[in-house]
């Protein structure tokens, strides 16, 4: 199949077509991760892969952050091609994994402060950037305590505070709620919706039904490395005849 052309004249921001990865198992069998995965995010937009544990989101994000290559298919984000313009790919996009990535001895500034000459930005930009994230995600007071003493919702909270120090226009946050009580699960929520009224293109996975519901523009269902179904939350409800996600899910899944 042929490599995919920048697309940056139309607003279409994240693009897999075919996506494929097999990971090889230690007594030479394969696991078809990503199977033929095909979906677009377009500019301004909350899109969300939905699914359960082994479904093959992580590896697909991994596949769009650069973290790991398709067995075959390919990828665009923001124009550059996540086969050959793989450092263009980083600058244009913050990446959230489900593990944190944070140092317990840093304090929250300094934490950002390493982050954003990881990112090559100067002092000036950093203290900039710094005081407009702290506050926009409520973290001012917690700017100076280290982040060894944060609350599991604090430092998910400072990951993405982390993800977007370099302003990017495409945020990939895998299970951004993964492990949160009630209530930081929701100030999480609540961030996401303020970095799309930025403008920012959102690809999120999750396997929380109401997440889904609440966030997404649109939604994929993926199940076995396959995307069994593609619409905003009314279309599935329509198509499948369902009250609500969980309905849809089921029926998608035939389980």
């Amino acid at each position: 199949m042929s490599e995919l052309a920048p697309a940056s004249t139309t607003d279409v921001m994240v693009e897999a077509r075919d996506l494929v990865k097999v990971f090889r198992t230690r007594r030479g069998g394969e696991v078809r991760a990503v199977d033929g995965l095909s979906f677009s995010c377009h500019a301004g937009e909350i899109f969300g892969l939905l699914g359960p544990n082994g479904a093959g989101k992580t590896t697909t994000l991994r596949i769009l952050a650069t973290i790991l290559t398709p067995t075959s298919g390919s990828a665009i984000l923001a124009g550059y091609n996540t086969k050959t313009d793989a450092g263009k790919v980083r600058e244009q996009i913050g990446f959230l994994a489900t593990e944190t990535g944070l140092y317990d001895r840093f304090t929250a500034r300094e934490t950002i402060r390493f982050f954003g000459r990881i990112n090559r930005l100067s002092d000036a930009e950093i203290a900039r950037r710094t005081g407009e994230i702290f506050s926009m995600l409520e973290l001012t007071k917690l700017a100076d305590r280290r982040v060894g003493t944060f609350s599991t919702g604090e430092k998910q909270k400072l990951s993405l505070a982390r993800s977007i120090i370099h302003d990017p226009p495409v945020l990939i946050l895998d299970e951004p709620t993964f492990g949160l009580d009630v209530m930081a699960a929701r100030a999480v929520v609540e961030s996401i919706k303020l970095f799309r009224e930025q403008g920012r293109t959102i690809l999120i996975s999750t396997h929380i039904m109401r997440i889904a519901e609440k966030l997404c523009d649109r939604i994929g269902i993926l199940y076995d490395g396959k995307l069994r179904a593609l619409g905003t939350l009314t279309e599935l409800e329509d198509t499948y005849a369902a009250a609500d996600m969980e309905e849809v899910f089921f029926s998608v899944v035939g389980s």
